[in-house]
Order: C-alpha cells, then structure tokens, then sequence
C-alpha cells in the first residue's frame, strides 16, 4: 500500500511538471449528447421539454430531461446542441423507388428501360438515396427497382458498408406480375430480351420460383401486382408468395388498387396493400379483419395537381384524393393500421417525399397520427420497431430536427435543419 500511494504522488507530480491538467477530459469519439430544446415522444403523442439525447455510437443510450442525461453520460461526450430545435425520430418512407427516374411521357417507362445502362441506374440510385436522407427520411422500404435487375440490393450493401450516403434500406429487387400486365407495354414482339419492369410470372409453380430466386439474391421482402387496370395474378398465384416469403422470414406487399385486386390479395395473405386507391368499406373492414396495413401513397396526386392542366387528368386526380379522403375517414373509424409511403418514380420527385405526410393530414390525418404513419407505425410494418422509429434506448440514434412545433405546422417536415443516422450527422450542426 505505502509503495502505490508513492507511485501516485509521483504520477500527479509528473502531471503537474508537464503542464497537463489532472481535471482535461479528452473527447470521446464515439459518444454525444445531444441538447434539444424538445423531442417527440410519438407513442405517448407528447414533448420532452428541455431534453437530451445520449448516444454510444449507432445507438441510443438514453433519452430525457438534460439534468438527468448530465448526470449519466460521460465527461468526454461531444455536444451537438440543438436547444432551440425539435427533434423528431429519423422519418420511415415504406413506398419508394430509388432506382427509378422516369422520364415524362407515355414513353418514359420504355425509354428508362432502353436507353439506361444497370450501371447508369445503380448511380441514379445513390444520387436519390442521398437527396431522401438529406430529406429527413433515414429508414426506407423500396418496394421494387423498376426493371433494374438487383441493382437495390447492390446499393443497399452499399450504403451499410459505407461506400454510399443513403438510408438504411429493405429491397423487394424485382417484383412479381402477372405475364403481360406490367410495364413495359407496347414493346415490339419480336424484341423477346426486351428488359421488363417485374419478374412476369403465369401459375403458383413460376410464381413459387420467382420468391425463391429473388430472397436468394437479397430480397427483403416481396412486393407483388395484385392487379393493374384489373385483377391480375390470382388468389392462389399470390398465396404461395406469401407462403414462401414468410416461411423465410419475408413479408409481402400487394400492389393493388381494384376492390377485387385488395381481397384477392387479403385473402392470399399479404402483409401491406400499397395505395388502395378504388378501395371501398367492405375491402377496408376486411384489411382490418386481415390486420395489414395501408400504405397510402396519395402525396404525387397531390403534388400533380397543382400543375396539371388536362381536365380530364385533373378529374381523375381529384377523384383520386376525394376517395382517399373518404376512405382515410372509414380506416380511422375501423382502426385500420396506415404506413407512411410516397411513391417517388421521377427526378423531380425524389427527396420530396415529406410531401406524403403533409398530403396525409389534408386528407384527414392528424398531425401526430401522419407523423406516426412515418416512425413507429411504418418501423412496425418493416419488422424494425425494435431499431427504428422512436427516440429510445438501444435504438439507432436517427434523429431529425425542425424548427417550430411539427404538430401545429406539419409542413415543417418538409425543410429539416438536421438530419442523424446512427450517430452521424448528415446534415446540420456538428459536435462543439
């Protein structure tokens, strides 16, 4: 004992003769504190004021008062501070395709597919998942590559080992259509290798196939065409994707629009029908007796609106939003579980895709519900409600700040001051 309380009279007199402080503390890379002026608390619906967020890393360690995160985290963490801020969990988009840029015109689909290299649209892909981060979005479903092979799985990897800016991703890759009933259409006969935008099926043996092929080259999940301008694959086609894909672990997305469409693809057993845009209440009661989710996709209705001039366009858009404002009405009153998802498929629409949330509470939302559409509700869909969507413990620090209250002016989703992902800033005030 007598020989160890030498040793530290000599160490602190070694200090003090070299000028080093015994009280400095050096940074610890890794750890933050983030002071916030409030963060939403979306299951409870309500603010943290004065608050802070602690992150080891990735992850959250602990969420709440300031005086009590001073108290817990080390001396060493770096400051972000956002006092004047609100924060809000990193925002979940479970309808997008950032593989896609479709140029306008009948034509588009086909000249995507005729004129892009799989190259050219893996680097379209990066640019759209930059531009949907920066956005605020840090979680995405992308719910099919438009006939660009596996090039999402390809950009997922990408960006979970850091070669590229996005989001965290689930991929469908190609998707599953009936034969002849997706895009493109129109294409010469006779051009028999001609690129297609999903994986065309025609009975449950190839449609079994195509589940399998496309889980073992990295599909997340499975999004299938229940119809287009009407009921396509059939109830027994899709059920045995839906066997298929849960016996590994995958859940499945129906596109589907017709009432028909929606209860084939109910009674197949899928987990989302995505847009539902002729859906009526018997189809809505029985998405509520399936318990699936609606995912919505009604923001580019919105957004197409403003400038479109051909009447008889302009007529079906708004037929479009007034059934979706009728039916948004019948899946509240049902408890109906609805999933954030704007659909981008074009330039301009990427990086937009707030523009959904904004388009949800005009349709009948409430601010918080629609904010909740895009956290813990679209994590719970994605099978990650234990990694995103809220600001808790153990979850990936995915963290978003605005300026003003979100609840009170929804459109402040739309200019995010700051954006986090695991811990790393994206965009905004860096650590003092």
């Amino acid at each position: 004992m007598k020989t160890l309380t030498v040793v530290c009279h000599f160490l602190l007199a070694l200090c003090s003769a070299s000028g080093i402080s015994q009280t400095q503390v050096e940074p610890l890379p890794n750890s933050f504190v983030v002071k916030v002026g409030k963060f939403l608390d979306v299951a409870k619906g309500s603010y943290i004021e004065d608050a802070a967020i602690w992150i080891e890393g990735e992850r959250i360690k602990e969420a709440g008062r300031f005086a009590d995160i001073q108290l817990h985290a080390p001396q060493g963490a770096q400051i972000i501070d956002l006092k004047h801020l609100t924060v809000v969990p990193g925002l979940i988009d479970c309808h997008t395709h950032i593989m896609a840029r479709i140029p306008d015109g009948p034509d588009g689909y086909t000249l995507n597919l005729a004129t892009k290299s799989q190259a050219f649209r893996a680097l379209e892909g990066a640019y759209d998942a930059r531009i949907t981060l920066e956005a605020g979005f840090t979680t995405v479903r992308d719910v099919e590559n438009e006939g660009s092979g596996y090039a999402d799985v390809a950009l997922r990897d990408a960006i979970n080992q850091g070669l590229a800016e996005g989001p965290r991703m689930q991929v469908a890759t190609r998707a599953i259509a009936a034969v002849g009933q997706y895009n493109p259409f129109g294409v010469s006969p006779d051009l028999t290798d001609f690129p297609t935008g999903a994986q065309m099926v025609s009975g449950v043996d190839e449609a079994r196939r195509a589940v399998r092929e496309q889980i073992g080259h990295g599909a997340d999940l499975i999004k299938v065409y229940a119809d287009w301008d009407h009921p396509t694959l059939t109830t027994e086609e899709m059920r045995v994707v839906v066997e298929e894909a849960h016996k590994q672990g995958r859940k499945v997305a129906a596109h589907a629009y017709t009432p028909e469409g929606i209860r084939n693809a109910l009674n197949a057993g899928v987990d989302s029908i995505e847009h539902g845009n002729n859906a009526d209440r018997p189809t809505l009661e029985l998405m509520k007796q399936k318990d699936a989710y609606w995912v919505l996709t009604k923001g580019h209705f919105r957004d197409r609106l403003k400038t479109e001039t051909n009447p008889r366009i302009r007529k079906y858009l708004e037929e479009t939003l007034q059934r979706a404002r009728q039916n948004i009405a019948i899946a509240r009153e049902l408890g109906i579980k609805i999933a954030n998802g704007f659909d981008p498929a074009s330039a301009a629409e990427h990086g937009k895709n707030a523009d959904e949330i904004i388009t949800a509470t005009e349709l009948g939302l409430t601010p918080l519900e629609a904010i909740r559409a895009a956290t813990i509700n679209a994590a719970d869909l994605m099978g990650w409600q234990d990694r995103v969507g809220s600001i808790e413990p153990g979850k990936f620090a995915d963290l978003i700040a605005v300026d003003g209250d979100p609840l009170a002016d929804i459109t402040l989703l739309q200019s995010v001051k700051f954006v986090m992902k695991g811990g790393v800033v994206i965009k905004g005030a860096l650590p003092q």
